[in-house]
């Protein structure tokens, strides 16, 4: 059954559609054993009447009714993690039979570094991993005394990557606010993803995309480049790509790198955005008649956020969008 705690005010309903569900960074798992997709986002106390920082769930047989929300995590007390602080970036993943919930926690009371030493006061923030035997929670946090990542690094938008030898990893973003340009690193986890299993590795950097370089103009203000949400996919022609977000001309932007090796280590080469228009932090997912998906949020700022559906074509070599699935949207 689905994971309501004593704080849940929440109504669980059936019938809303994505026009209905205030949605920030949406994550689907296609659930094959029971013909289900759950899409996860965050649950903010302010929106939901819940007391502290949690993930909220609605399943769907056909992407297009939905049920919920369900919780099926909170933050615990207890832990490195300020209850009231926030849950980013919330993805489950299906692996070694249980369901692995990856989230960005905070706590913005543990400060990392403040001016002068630094340009801009820095916190503690990154991704844990819960675990669950269903898609339907409850999560359990495994490691409660720190994020994944470095505790002395501010990162984010933690994933799951699988390497060619099975070997696990996190990938993640390195917060701009900590670095200035915005990096996607990966550290390795061990094999039940309780903790990291090695030291990061750096992959890219935001203003590698020449389309980001292309648009500045001389100023005197600082150049901040946003790292954000990563995904990483194999595409049929064994090709690695990874999606990923940034600001273009002050507006959020959906687009796609690629490893010309084929590995994680890269050297990773910038595509062209998929998706503009205060888009962004998407995943792909493949249908149950096997159509690729890309769902993404827009706008940015919440409440108005909602989940977007893309149908996508899988090349050889990467994913093209094809057309926007308005009919999911309204």
């Amino acid at each position: 059954m689905p994971y309501n705690s004593a704080s849940d005010t929440l109504n669980p309903k059936k019938g809303h559609r994505l026009k209905d569900i205030p949605a920030h960074d949406p994550y689907v798992l296609v659930h094959k054993e029971t013909n289900t997709y759950y899409m996860y986002t965050t649950g903010i106390p302010q929106f939901t009447g819940l007391e502290r920082n949690g993930v909220l769930a609605y399943k769907s047989k056909d992407l297009n009714d939905w049920e919920g929300p369900y919780v099926v995590f909170e933050i615990p007390d207890g832990t490195w993690a300020h209850p009231q602080h926030g849950t980013w970036a919330p993805e489950v993943h299906h692996y070694h039979g249980k369901y692995y919930l990856f989230v960005t926690l905070h706590n913005q009371d543990s400060i990392l570094a403040e001016p002068p030493e630094v340009w801009k006061t820095t916190h503690l923030r990154g991704t844990s991993i819960a675990v669950s035997d269903s898609p339907e929670g409850p999560f359990g946090l495994i490691k409660k005394d720190g994020p994944v990542p470095p505790r002395d690094f501010m990162t984010l938008d933690g994933t799951l990557y699988e390497d060619e030898d099975g070997k696990p990893w996190m990938v993640y973003c390195h917060e701009w606010i900590q670095v200035i340009d915005g990096t996607f690193e990966a550290i390795p986890l061990k094999n039940d993803l309780s903790a990291a299993d090695g030291e990061p590795l750096h992959l890219f950097k935001a203003s590698d995309a020449p389309w980001l370089n292309a648009e500045i103009k001389p100023s005197v203000k600082p150049l901040n480049y946003v790292s954000d949400g990563c995904q990483l996919y194999r595409t049929k022609g064994g090709h690695l790509v990874m999606l990923w977000s940034s600001y273009s001309n002050g507006s959020y932007v959906q687009t796609i790198a690629r490893s010309k090796s084929g590995k994680l280590a890269g050297p990773w080469e910038q595509l062209e955005p998929l998706v503009a228009g205060d888009s962004g932090h998407g995943m792909l997912f493949k249908t149950f008649e096997g159509q690729w998906m890309l769902i993404l949020h827009q706008p940015f700022s919440t409440p108005e956020s909602r989940a977007k559906i893309y149908e996508v074509e899988e090349t050889e070599d990467s994913f093209k969008v094809v057309k926007p699935r308005v009919d999911l949207h309204m």
